[in-house]
C-alpha cells in the first residue's frame, strides 16, 4: 500500500473509503446448542456449588492451556486478589506491575493490603519491561504481574528468570490472552499463578467470569479455599474435614453453572477464533507495512499463536507530532471506522484515586507507558479481527489514508 493515491480524508470533505459505517463479527457469541444446555441447567435446579458444569470447565480450561488446576471464579479481578493471596502476599509486601494496563490489576494488590510499584514497559510490546521490573525489586518484593497486554506476550523468560533469582512469585495477567501460548504452551501456565477474565468484552466470555491456572497443588487448594468460603475442593459441602490454614481469610467467589456452560461451548471453538484472527491480523499488517508513522503493537518474541484482545497501532512522532489523538479518531469514523484509545497509565488514570502511600512509581515515572497512553495508540477490539477479508481491507486503507493526510489533520482546527 505504499504508492497508493492518497486521496483527501473524509473528515475534511472527501469521499470515505466505506460509505456505511464498517462493523465487527458480532459479539458475544451466541448459539442454540448453548442455548438449550442453558435451558437444561435452568431446570435441573442445580445451579451453583461446585456442579458438574464448573468442575468440567475448570479442567477442561486448565487442560487447553497447559496447566494442572484450573479454580473459576464469579470474575476477573478476584482471580488477581486470591492468585496473590494464595502465594502469600499480604500487608507489608509489594507488587510490581506495569504502568500500561487495567486497573484490576494493580486494585487487586491494594485490595489484600500490599504495595503496588509501578514500572515502565517495552514501547513495542506494550508489556512490562524486564530490565525496569530487576531495578525495582526491594527486599519487600513479593510478587510481580506481568500483563498480556491486548494478547501480546510478556518477555516470560526474562522475567520469570529474575523472579526465580529473586524468590518473587509470579501471577500472569492473562486477561487479554485466553487460549494464548508461549514457546508451545499456554500463557497462564508459565508462572505460578494465571489469572483470566471472561468478562463481556473477552475473547471468551460469560458476560463476567474468571478463573486461576497454576501446577502446584498447594496454590490450588489455597485458590480453592479462598473462593469457596474455606473449603477444601476434595470435601463435600458443609463437610469440610479441616478449615483453611492460619491467616488465609477466605469467601464466596463461586461462580454459576450458568457461566460455565457459556464458557465451555465457546471453548470448542477458540482454536479456530484465533487461528482466524491471526491470519485477518497478518493480512492487515501485511498491507500497512512500511507506512510511515504507524507502528503496529508487537507479538510477543515466543508468543504462537498469539490471541487478540485488540489490535493496538501507534501513531508515530515522526508523523504525527503536534496532532491530537482526537482528531485522529475522528478521521477514523468519518472513513467508516470507530477506534478506542489505549489505557492510561495507571496511577493518572481517572478512576485513580488511592493516596500515595499505597503505591510507588519506580524511578518516579516511567516515560515510555506515560507516552504511548497519553498521545496515539489506537486499539480495534477483536471482533473486527473476525470480519470479512474487504473489511480488513478496508481498515488497511483507512489507516494508510491517514498516514498520508498527517499534514492536512495538523492544520485542522
Amino acid at each position: 500500500m505504499k504508492n497508493i493515491k492518497i486521496e483527501k480524508l473524509a473528515v475534511s470533505g472527501g469521499k470515505p473509503v466505506s460509505l456505511k459505517q464498517l462493523k465487527p463479527m458480532s459479539w458475544p457469541p451466541r448459539d442454540e446448542a448453548t442455548a438449550k444446555k442453558l435451558s437444561e441447567v435452568y431446570m435441573s435446579g442445580n445451579w451453583s456449588f461446585n456442579g458438574t458444569e464448573e468442575q468440567a470447565f475448570s479442567k477442561e480450561y486448565a487442560a487447553f492451556h497447559g496447566a494442572k488446576y484450573g479454580v473459576f471464579m464469579f470474575n476477573g479481578t478476584v482471580t488477581l486478589q486470591c492468585a496473590l493471596a494464595a502465594c502469600g502476599v499480604g500487608p507489608g509486601d509489594e507488587v510490581i506491575v506495569p504502568a500500561l494496563t487495567w486497573l484490576a490489576t494493580s486494585t487487586a494488590v491494594n485490595q489484600i493490603g500490599a504495595k503496588t510499584v509501578f514500572v515502565d514497559i517495552d514501547p513495542l510490546t506494550l508489556c512490562m519491561d524486564p530490565q525496569k521490573f530487576k531495578e525495582a525489586i526491594t527486599p519487600k518484593t513479593k510478587a510481580v504481574i506481568p500483563v498480556h497486554l491486548y494478547g501480546s506476550t510478556a518477555d516470560l523468560d526474562a522475567i520469570i528468570s529474575i523472579a526465580k533469582k529473586n524468590g518473587i512469585f509470579v501471577v500472569e495477567d492473562c486477561a487479554h490472552a485466553q487460549g494464548g501460548k508461549w514457546k508451545g504452551r499456554g500463557l497462564g501456565s508459565w508462572g505460578d499463578v494465571g489469572s483470566f477474565s471472561f468478562q463481556q468484552s473477552k475473547t471468551l466470555s460469560c458476560g463476567e467470569g474468571g478463573i486461576c491456572l497454576t501446577n502446584d497443588e498447594k496454590i490450588a487448594e489455597r485458590l480453592y479455599r479462598l473462593k469457596h468460603i474455606g473449603y477444601a475442593a476434595n470435601t463435600a459441602q458443609g463437610k469440610a474435614a479441616s478449615g483453611p490454614p492460619a491467616g488465609l481469610i477466605c469467601n464466596n467467589y463461586r461462580a454459576t453453572e450458568f457461566q460455565a456452560v457459556i464458557l465451555r461451548g465457546q471453548l470448542r471453538k477458540l482454536g479456530k477464533l484465533i487461528a482466524l484472527y491471526n491470519r485477518n491480523a497478518a493480512r492487515l499488517e501485511k498491507q500497512i507495512a512500511g507506512i510511515p508513522g504507524l507502528r503496529v503493537q508487537s507479538r510477543g518474541r515466543l508468543a504462537d499463536p498469539q490471541n487478540y484482545y485488540g489490535w493496538a497501532v501507534t501513531f508515530t512522532d515522526d508523523v504525527f507530532a503536534g496532532i491530537p489523538f482526537s482528531r485522529i479518531q475522528a478521521a477514523a469514523t468519518a472513513e467508516g471506522l470507530p477506534t478506542w484509545g489505549t489505557y492510561g497509565s495507571v496511577y493518572k488514570h481517572m478512576l485513580w484515586n488511592l493516596p500515595k502511600s499505597k503505591y510507588r512509581i519506580a524511578n518516579g515515572k516511567c516515560p515510555v507507558a506515560e507516552g504511548i497512553s497519553s498521545t496515539m495508540t489506537a486499539v480495534l477490539p477483536h471482533p473486527w479481527l473476525g470480519s470479512d477479508a474487504t473489511t480488513i481491507d478496508s481498515i488497511a486503507k483507512i489507516f494508510a489514508k491517514i498516514a498520508g493526510n498527517a499534514d492536512a489533520l495538523r492544520m485542522m482546527k
